[in-house]
């Protein structure tokens, strides 16, 4: 998995944790407003098959599928990779940043993820926007 997919995977994870676990599913649906996933409340993120790709731990720790520590996710925002290399920084108003602070994307109030150039990616309503951060740039991009 290259550094910008992990950091999008760990960005999504991170939120979820910071923010977190709710008690039912969350759907996430791409721009075509399809089912891309779930992310459960015990932390399993799911494709729109109910297939496991990746964890939130409830310590911040990413992990993939296998349970390989993918990343981390401070409270601060930064994320970090399995090394401690920091690879990104969420913002509390949705704004998703790579290591250099340059914006990749925001989560709006209303579940709407956009990319840097604000095209929708998809849509998380109902789902805590740092979740929804989470989810799409870990694992849904």
């Amino acid at each position: 998995m290259n550094t910008l997919k992990r950091f999008f995977a760990a960005t999504m994870l991170a939120i979820a944790v910071m923010c977190g676990v709710s008690a039912t599913a969350q759907t996430i649906q791409n721009s075509h407003y399809g089912t891309a996933g779930y992310i459960k409340s015990d932390g399993t993120v799911q494709d729109s098959h109910y297939s496991t790709i990746g964890h939130i731990k409830s310590d911040a720790t990413v992990q993939d599928s296998h349970y390989s520590t993918i990343g981390y996710i401070k409270s601060d925002g930064t994320v970090q990779d399995n090394h401690y290399s920091t690879i990104g920084h969420i913002k509390s108003d949705g704004t998703v940043q790579d290591s250099h602070y340059s914006t990749l994307g925001y989560v709006k109030s209303d579940g709407t993820v956009q990319d840097s150039h604000y095209s929708t990616k998809g849509y998380a309503r109902g789902v805590k926007k740092e979740w929804a951060a989470a989810a799409f740039f870990f694992f849904f991009f």
